[in-house]
């Protein structure tokens, strides 16, 4: 139905691009990618991807394999909507000054979660179900998986 010419871009912006802004983009380019192209990067990328964000992923079936992007890896393009992530002063949220519009939706960063690995995945589940109700409610189509 639509021509993969006609996607809309987003960029998902975080700190260390290895849990939000990578679930963002792997939500994104997996459940909506008829109509949007979903790309992520950080103001200090880690160099990886957190590997609980890739497990709890693929407890919903999305098999993803992101590697952790500076933003300056999308200077000078053009994105249809640039999402910011990070939840507070804690987070140096990234400032995009390229073209398209800009929306801040916080999430807290899984990754500096303390406790036991029960309360980890949690943290990592709470986040990507967030990212599930909120983004794809913010990019107009909802979505949900079953459970």
């Amino acid at each position: 139905m639509t021509q993969s010419m006609n996607k809309a871009k987003v960029l998902f912006l975080c700190t260390g691009n290895s849990c939000r802004s990578q679930m963002a983009e792997a939500i994104v380019n997996s459940v909506l990618g008829d109509c949007w192209e979903a790309f992520s990067a950080g103001s200090h990328p880690t160099d990886f991807v957190h590997p609980l964000a890739i497990k709890v992923l693929s407890e919903i079936g999305i098999e993803h394999q992101g590697r952790s992007k500076s933003i300056d890896e999308f200077q000078g393009l053009s994105f249809d909507l640039v999402v910011t992530l990070c939840d507070d002063a804690a987070d140096e949220c990234p400032v995009w000054l390229g073209k398209g519009r800009r929306v801040h939706v916080p999430f807290s960063d899984p990754a500096k979660v303390t406790g036991d690995e029960t309360e980890i995945m949690a943290a990592f589940r709470e986040v990507r179900d967030g990212i599930i109700r909120e983004i794809t409610q913010l990019l107009g189509q909802p979505i949900s998986f079953g459970g």
